[in-house]
């Protein structure tokens, strides 16, 4: 059995007004992957603990299900969770680690190791059981803690950036394990990472918080695609986007040699007119930026052409970065820098000019003043 959680009006101030959540709501559904994503101290491991009942809430109301459990103990809420240091016990081999759970809800000794054998045969850790924690690897250890978190088949699963211990590789094999597994137990879910690839690869939803705040919830692929304000933009893609500060000339929006234009019903966050030389965020991603080398003009130089439905720039490259079948090529606009992710057999050479290629319809428009999405009528 699984459950939903619904999250209202959640605050969680500490002494001296602090506020480490800050009037979240938010619904996860039953049996959903959902990722709580930001960067570190943004509020998203304490709304974690709010939920497993580690942390009390100061506002606002916690459901599971259609129970209210803002105010029960974690061993009344029928959720699990998973540390990032895992937090075994050393003396103990993984059969006692797993039962563990089942010992202190008083479960008969051998129908808790019965459950601990079985959670451990789903988990390929059958043959390790007599094993204590200091002689397993990171990657065993951590799904000795999946495993003991599991075993009490709880309505809700919580996890605390499991995967951060592990290595690159491990961690990439343990992140496609943890989302076979969820999938197979279809258990609601909530996993909280500072890694936006490892939420973007894993969740069915997430949402992304800033001080103590949800920003914005949606699929991944909507917010990889859709941002609705300039830090999501920017927090968001193994490569952060192209943010360049512009103004309204006209009805184009201009930065350092790129102009595009916005359409008549454009407006401001607040609902006020793109007025003459408001500034503004000109934002795109650098797997949609174009590039292509360019024949070596003055240095320094920067060239720009328009087409129908595109902006192309001619600019010095100040770097290439390896990213292995790829490359990362940075541009130089004056004081901006323009980046494109491009083929590595196209790679150019530091100095050299390019020309970058920017589709009208891959750029988003924030407010410099509020940093929210403006709504351009392109999407």
């Amino acid at each position: 059995m699984t459950s939903p959680i619904t999250l209202t009006d959640v605050v969680k101030e500490y002494p001296g007004g602090v506020r480490g959540v800050d009037g979240v709501d938010v619904s996860i559904a039953a049996g959903e992957f959902f990722a709580l994503l930001g960067p570190s101290g943004c509020g998203k491991t304490t709304l974690l603990r709010s939920i497993a009942g580690l942390e009390s809430v100061t506002e606002g109301t916690i459901h599971i299900g259609e129970r209210d459990v803002t105010a029960l103990e974690p061993g009344e809420r029928d959720v699990a969770m998973v540390f990032q240091d895992y937090a075994l016990f050393p003396h103990m081999n993984v059969s006692d680690n797993i039962a563990y759970p089942l010992r202190i809800q008083k479960v008969a000794k051998s129908h808790r190791h019965q459950a601990a054998a079985s959670t451990a045969e789903r988990l390929s850790l059958h043959q390790l059981l007599d094993r204590r924690p200091g002689q397993l690897s990171g990657g065993q250890q951590q799904r000795v803690a999946l495993a003991r978190a599991m075993a009490t088949r709880p309505q809700v699963l919580l996890l605390d950036e499991p995967l951060s211990n592990l290595d690159a590789r491990l961690r990439l094999e343990a992140r496609t394990f943890l989302k076979e597994l969820q999938t197979e137990l279809g258990v609601t879910t909530v996993f909280v990472t500072h890694d936006q690839a490892e939420a973007l690869a894993l969740a069915d939803r997430m949402a992304v918080m800033k001080d103590g705040k949800i920003l914005q919830v949606g699929t991944p692929r909507e917010i990889f695609h859709d941002p609705q304000t300039r830090f999501v933009a920017g927090f968001i893609g193994s490569q952060p986007m192209n943010l360049l500060q512009a103004s309204v000339h006209g009805s184009y929006v201009e930065s350092s040699g790129i102009s595009v234009p916005f359409g008549p019903d454009a407006s401001a966050p607040d609902g006020g007119s793109l007025t003459e030389g408001t500034e503004l965020t000109i934002g795109v991603r650098p797997e949609y930026v174009g590039f292509s080398s360019a024949s070596r003009g003055p240095e320094g130089a920067v060239r720009t052409e328009h087409a129908r439905e595109r902006t192309m720039v001619t600019a010095p490259i100040a770097s290439v970065e390896n990213l292995g079948a790829n490359v990362l090529v940075t541009g130089r606009l004056g004081e901006e820098r323009l980046q494109s992710i491009v083929p590595d057999h196209l790679a150019p050479e530091a100095g050299q000019e390019g020309e970058f290629s920017i589709p009208f319809e891959r750029v988003v428009l924030f407010d410099d003043a509020t940093g929210e999405r403006i709504q351009d009528g392109r999407r």
